[in-house]
């Protein structure tokens, strides 16, 4: 796949102009209805039943409604497996009345079910917002020492826009958000600043034999770098992306939202790596090159 000719720089404006508007879509929404959080990030009870027999929504909220805790519960019905999930916590009683009423529907039916106090609902949030806060500061320490400020400036920039789509898309379709998602979006983290690293390697390369001295010389580097490692960043995000797919779609409920997260964060972090992170150190290096001027005409005496 040759791409020797293609401009990479100027196609860029392009997905600015999208990440821009997905951003303040995304910004809009999170100000406005926040995140759909899952059990794990808020008090309450997370009740998975396996069933043998399909049981009906309407079956469900009569069981619920008849023992008193249908008012704050939300039910997700499936073929073989219902989520239930409550804003507050079941006392014993309750769970055993739960059990009971759906035994009555399907006596082989299996229970898990997941309780999250108040505050092991912050102390998770906490944590999770310290495990990417960190993993940021690590990458910056990392690219700063192996190239240099802007390309660490750069990466960054590209990654907190991978997380921030990724969060955007969730907030936008009301998808929920727990520990999974968390671990997911620090996958698409390592994933797109390996991608990156990549590039930026074969543009600290290319530019050691290369003469600068305008500033179309650097695009024409950036751009050479790009047609260099597109192929690897395509053929390699699209066997990363397959095989997330076919979990999305094959995989169980629990890791549903872990799937479509990674599928999500690896198609924007597969063209910020080349589209966002590249034309951002561009634009930081380019500050540096001083643009040629036309040359003023000469004044004949």
């Amino acid at each position: 796949m040759n791409f020797k000719n293609f401009n990479f720089v100027g196609a860029s404006k392009y997905f600015y102009t999208f990440s821009i508007i997905l951003t303040i879509v995304g910004a809009i929404f999170l100000a406005t209805v926040g995140l759909n959080y899952g059990v794990d990030f808020r008090s309450g009870s997370n009740v998975d039943i396996t069933t043998t027999k399909e049981l009906s929504k309407e079956q469900l909220e009569s069981i619920l409604n008849d023992l008193g805790i249908g008012e704050d519960a939300s039910i997700t019905p499936g073929e073989e497996r219902v989520n239930i999930r409550f804003n507050q916590i079941l006392t014993e009683s309750q769970d055993l009345a739960l059990r009971d009423a759906v035994h009555k529907l399907d006596k082989d039916a299996s229970f898990e079910i997941n309780t999250v106090d108040p505050e092991m609902a912050k102390e998770l949030g906490r944590n999770a917002f310290y495990a990417v806060l960190l993993s940021c500061i690590g990458i910056i320490i990392y690219v700063s020492i192996r190239f240099e400020w802007r390309f660490a400036i750069a990466a960054i920039l590209a990654l907190m826009h991978d997380a921030f789509v990724v969060v955007s898309v969730f907030s936008i379709f009301r998808l929920e958000v727990n520990t999974t998602f968390i671990i997911a979006v620090l996958t698409i983290i390592g994933y797109s600043i390996n991608d990156t690293i990549v590039i930026f390697d074969r543009i600290r390369e290319n530019l050691r034999f290369a003469k600068i001295k305008r500033h179309s010389d650097l695009v024409e580097v950036v751009n050479k770098s790009l047609s260099q490692t597109f192929a690897r960043s395509l053929y390699t995000a699209l066997s990363v992306v397959i095989a997330a797919f076919f979990m999305l779609i094959l995989g169980g409920e629990s890791i549903k939202m872990f799937s479509l997260a990674i599928v999500i964060g690896l198609v924007i972090g597969a063209y910020s790596s080349i589209f966002i992170a590249s034309p951002l150190w561009l634009l930081f290096k380019g500050k540096d090159i001083k643009k040629t001027k036309a040359p003023k005409p000469k004044t004949e005496v």
